[in-house]
């Protein structure tokens, strides 16, 4: 099954979503800027015949947070103590969720048996489950998603269709109408295949999430040690030289000579500067592929983008890239709502 849809619409997704499935909503890290989108959100869900229940309260908002740390803790943990609950999607990321790790009992949130769902800040959580053995959803969230004026149907009912399914099938981002902007350009950072992406086949875990947050947790008790795993990684609003940076580290530790294979998404919504004098996102790759062993791909479509897809971390992965031709992604062995 691949993660792709010719046109989707909200029956088709309808389609997409086990009958009856419960969504506990919670905010691990940032609060919604805009209530009006959790309500959009939480109605959507409901549309599509889900039960929901929402732990995230807009007036417990503190400072830049979806509520205080005790208390957004406490909603992941009474998530997972939920019998009826069997997704858990976060609200949206920012920030937050390295703040509550220590909090969290970690051991059985694995073990619940529920299926874990966001992106960005929400790698943090990724990692510490998959540290303690368990696989968790790279994908949409309700605030940016499910809550958006417009939903990008063709990714939501991807990641129905993932979750809902033992095994998943993505390929390299082909290039829409939404790909008008400045950015799409790949010498200058996009989720697009470039002409130098090599050509491999490899498989191992699935693993990594957002490129900041990656790094951010190497070295803490939460960071799995995978041993030939296929890493992927995003990020946004980071200069190509920080995300160098970011990567070197990885590299400085041995994380990225212990892979098989780095997949890059989208690393968009930046901007080059005078300075830069030339130095630019394929300046940065080229650099880095004349250093570092592991081969680098490029072109998933993955990141702070409309249509992204899902991606179960901690899946079983065989990658098979056709260099600039782009690549196939084939995952399994994972938990879904089918399986139950």
């Amino acid at each position: 099954m691949k993660q792709a849809a010719s046109v989707a619409s909200l029956e088709s997704v309808r389609a997409s979503v086990p009958a009856g499935t419960c969504v506990a909503v919670v905010a691990p890290g940032g609060y919604a800027p805009d209530p009006a989108a959790v309500e959009r959100g939480v109605a959507l869900l409901e549309a599509l015949g889900c039960r929901v229940k929402n732990f995230y309260r807009h007036e417990e908002r503190y400072q830049r947070f979806g509520a205080s740390d005790e208390a957004r803790a406490a909603q992941l943990m009474q998530a997972a103590a939920d019998p009826e609950v069997e997704v858990v999607l976060a609200l949206r990321g920012s920030y937050g969720v390295s703040r509550i790790l220590p909090m969290l009992d970690i051991g059985r949130l694995a073990s619940s048996g529920k299926l874990f769902v966001g992106y960005s800040d929400i790698t943090a959580l990724h990692l510490a489950l998959l540290k303690a053995g368990a696989a968790s959803f790279a994908g949409p969230m309700l605030n940016g998603d499910f809550g958006a004026v417009e939903p990008n149907w063709e990714a939501l009912q991807a990641f129905w269709r993932t979750l809902a399914s033992p095994a998943v099938t993505v390929h390299e981002h082909r290039p829409s109408e939404e790909d008008g902007r400045e950015s799409s350009d790949p010498r200058c950072g996009d989720r697009l295949t470039d002409a130098d992406s090599p050509a491999l086949r490899a498989a191992g875990k699935l693993w990594g999430g957002n490129l900041a947050m990656v790094a951010h947790l190497l070295g803490s008790p939460w960071f799995p040690q995978v041993e030939g795993g296929i890493l992927f990684l995003e990020d946004v609003n980071e200069h190509p030289f920080r995300v160098e940076r970011m990567l070197l580290q990885l590299e400085h530790a041995g994380v990225l000579a212990r892979q098989k294979a780095v997949v890059l998404g989208d690393f968009a919504s930046y901007r080059l500067a005078e300075i830069d004098n030339g130095y630019n996102f394929g300046e940065m790759l080229a650099f880095l592929r004349g250093r570092i062993a592991t081969p680098i791909v490029t072109g998933l479509p993955f990141g702070h983008v409309r249509d992204l897809v899902t991606l179960p971390v901690g899946a079983h992965a065989v990658l098979d890239s056709q260099g600039a031709a782009g690549f196939t992604l084939a995952l399994s062995d994972y938990p879904s709502l089918r399986a139950r």
